[in-house]
């Protein structure tokens, strides 16, 4: 008995209907994301610059993810173990890391057997902004920009002072390029708590700061702290009148940044659905307008696509490798 064939176009057809229903019920077997809350690790203290962003961005991503989005601060160790945290967490989309510079660019050079690696342990998300310094002094120093403070160590070196919050950290490393690209002997003064350190600059025991933009404006609008100048390439956009260090030193860059990434083998849906939500989140009015009073810049056109924030991490960990070299930090 002759067997039927099927003709070959008729063939063709069964099997990729075939092909199609397969791949919906595999569609269809793939759960929603997300169905649960979602956590935003910050690797700083409650109240701090990237807290109170974080928080921000997530009431924003709530309604749009339909979930909600939980911050917890884990502060410690140098941002180590916020980013472990997170390195070490499932890849599924409901844990993220709110990455700081000092988290991603700087601790690979100033700690030794660092136990995240930036790149191999986590998916960038988002580039969100630039977070700006001020180099600021107490409004007696007789100084109303770069030159005039330059010009006042010429004539006493040492005399006057820098407050840090740490030689290895930050605001540390920006007043040891200083010194060392302006050839000054400004003397450099650490405190554990920078608020303390604020706390003698406006008391004048202490003649310069080198401080985040957020937690110094009260004392800058009420005349107490005079800036000088924002440690970066460029002016903040929503503080055009305050020079950028690098006008008077080139290619001085100490702005922070803020990433918000993801463990390694997060699905790529997963990231771009979450680049989308931070997006729209990071362009809500008030999220805007809270930009100068936080000291951040944010981009209008947008945060970009997850390729940008990586290849933005690949050149600040070289430029974190030239700054290290340059001031002989060696990793402890």
């Amino acid at each position: 008995m002759a067997l039927w064939r099927a003709p070959w176009g008729a063939l063709s057809l069964i099997v990729a209907l075939g092909l199609i229903a397969s791949q919906g019920a595999a569609r269809a077997q793939t759960p929603a994301w997300p169905t649960r809350p979602i956590t935003m690790v910050v690797s700083n203290g409650a109240g701090s610059s990237p807290d109170v962003l974080a928080r921000l961005l997530a009431s924003r991503m709530e309604p749009l993810l339909g979930q909600p989005v939980i911050v917890e601060d884990k502060p410690g160790a140098g941002n180590v173990i916020g980013a472990m945290n997170v390195a070490r967490a499932a890849p599924d989309g409901y844990r993220l890391f709110f990455a700081t510079s000092a988290a991603l660019a700087a601790n690979p050079f100033m700690l030794k057997n660092l136990p995240y690696d930036p790149v191999k342990d986590f998916e960038p998300i988002a580039l969100l902004n630039r977070t700006h310094q001020y180099l600021l002094v107490h409004r007696d120093v007789p100084a109303h920009n770069m030159a005039e403070l330059i010009a006042l160590d010429r004539k006493a070196p040492g005399a006057l002072s820098f407050a840090i919050d740490g030689p290895r950290n930050l605001a540390g490393v920006t007043a040891q390029a200083f010194n060392h690209r302006a050839e000054t002997k400004f003397v450099l003064v650490t405190y554990p708590n920078i608020m303390n350190g604020v706390q003698d600059v406006m008391a004048g025991r202490i003649q310069i700061g080198v401080f985040p933009v957020a937690i110094t404006e009260g004392a800058v609008r009420e005349g107490v702290l005079r800036p000088l100048a924002v440690a970066s390439t460029k002016r903040m956009n929503g503080k055009p009148d305050i020079p950028a260090v690098s006008e008077l030193l080139p290619n001085f860059d100490f702005s922070g940044w803020f990433i918000v990434m993801a463990p390694k083998g997060t699905p790529a849906e997963i990231i771009a659905k979450l680049n989308e939500v931070l997006d729209k989140a990071m362009r809500d009015p008030q999220v805007v307008a809270m930009g100068p009073t936080l000291g951040y810049d944010y981009d209008p056109a947008g945060i970009g696509p997850p390729a940008k924030a990586a290849a933005f991490l690949d050149g600040q960990l070289k430029y974190w490798r030239r700054v290290t070299s340059e001031l002989a930090i060696e990793p402890e």
